[in-house]
């Protein structure tokens, strides 16, 4: 696909802000954690709904939603899913429980609540969520445009296979159609049920399961974008979209400031659990994902192609062979990592979008984080990647 034809950055947000998109960026966590009162009530409203025998502390099994929910909102794939996920879960209930306590005390509570919450807030303004309303009129903008004919040409050269059917390619079309040509995600459940397949069906011509030219293709491929436009206008899909970049800058900060980086190891190294002053090899990859969010990654699991960078890390460092370290090993591998990650980002950054479609209203997506504003894991069931 030809880059000259390509709408630009600048130009696509332009577009959404005519559009009236609603950025998501964190302030309104921070504002609710400020606010003494406001932040009272609010633990308050969510101690007492965790609280199931009403003893006035949360015992582990009541934390457990709490958890989920904070593992969903900071990205988690869901429990079961993988071994260093739920270390991660496990480690979520840590900080409320510090290891050793059956039960909690509202006082407790809250200040660990505030300062997942204030975590959540930083990384909202570092990686906005963007909230969308497509309704079909950026959708009509690019068919009118003269991007549609190169890009649709671009786009039929990699889903013709020789005895695909215009269905098949119609679908496969679709499917590299993003928000910035005004189209949901055609991997969603629900935009394929209420919107798609509606308007496939409409269509109904006798060749749609015939083998297709490229003729054919563009000439009823256009028709189904109609179909789409006008359906999308009486059922607008409502979008959560963020794009980031890893390219290991905000690792190389942090190796260049000693005094930043030696705090941070000894933040970590506390916070794991201990026999006489050694730790198994195991939670090296637990405090790396602790440091996640000050070096400007993901938590582990969340992005399949940074997963496999870390892990590649990992097993470069043979931090995984299931021995027990000191302080200065523990440090010592954890810093060979960090290094071995920033170096493959930065000769490879990982570049990620997600649309994720909201299906239900956004002060209910979460039963403990409601009113906070969602993540895209939180919502609907997009994953990373999708588009």
């Amino acid at each position: 696909m030809a880059s000259g034809k390509m709408e630009n950055g600048q130009q696509q947000q332009a577009r959404r802000r005519r559009n009236g998109e609603v950025v998501v960026d964190g302030s309104e966590i921070l504002q609710l954690v400020e606010n003494k009162e406001a932040f009272g009530k609010f633990v308050e409203q969510k101690f007492r709904l965790l609280d199931a025998d009403g003893d006035g502390r949360l015992s582990v099994r009541e934390l457990q939603p709490a958890v989920a929910d904070i593992g969903a909102a900071i990205g988690l794939p869901a429990r079961g899913s993988s071994a260093q996920a739920d270390h991660i879960y496990s480690e979520v209930l840590n900080e409320f429980t510090k290891g050793k306590k059956e039960s909690v005390s509202k006082s407790e509570f809250q200040r660990v609540l505030s300062d997942i919450l204030l975590g959540m807030a930083a990384g909202l303004k570092r990686d906005p969520i963007v909230i969308l309303r497509i309704n079909g009129e950026d959708l009509n903008e690019f068919v009118e445009s003269p991007r549609y004919e190169p890009e649709m040409a671009a786009i039929f050269s990699q889903v013709e296979s020789g005895n695909s059917t215009l269905q098949q390619c119609m679908l496969a079309a679709l499917r590299q159609l993003t928000v910035d040509h005004g189209m949901p995600p055609a991997s969603d459940s629900w935009v394929m049920e209420n919107i798609i397949e509606p308007a496939l069906q409409e269509l109904h011509g006798d060749n749609l399961e015939q083998p297709v030219t490229q003729e054919v293709f563009f000439q009823e491929f256009r028709k189904l974008l109609a179909i789409v436009m006008r359906r999308l206008q009486g059922h607008p899909v409502i979008v959560a979209h963020t794009e980031n970049t890893f390219d290991g800058n905000g690792i190389k900060k942090l190796l260049s400031n000693k005094l930043e980086l030696d705090k941070l190891l000894d933040c970590v190294w506390r916070g794991v659990p201990k026999e006489k002053d050694r730790t198994a090899k195991q939670y090296i990859r637990v405090a790396f994902d602790r440091m996640a969010d000050s070096i400007n990654l993901p938590p582990y699991g969340a992005v399949e192609q940074v997963d496999a960078v870390v892990n590649e890390a990992f097993k470069m460092a043979k931090a995984e062979d299931g021995k027990a370290v000191d302080e200065t090993e523990f440090k010592k591998l954890l810093t060979e990592i960090l290094g071995a990650v920033m170096l493959q980002l930065d000769g490879n950054p990982i570049s990620v979008s997600t649309n994720s479609v909201l299906h239900e209203p956004m002060s209910t997506s979460s039963t403990l984080l409601s009113p906070s504003p969602p993540s895209p894991m939180m919502l609907g069931n997009g994953k990373l990647g999708d588009q």
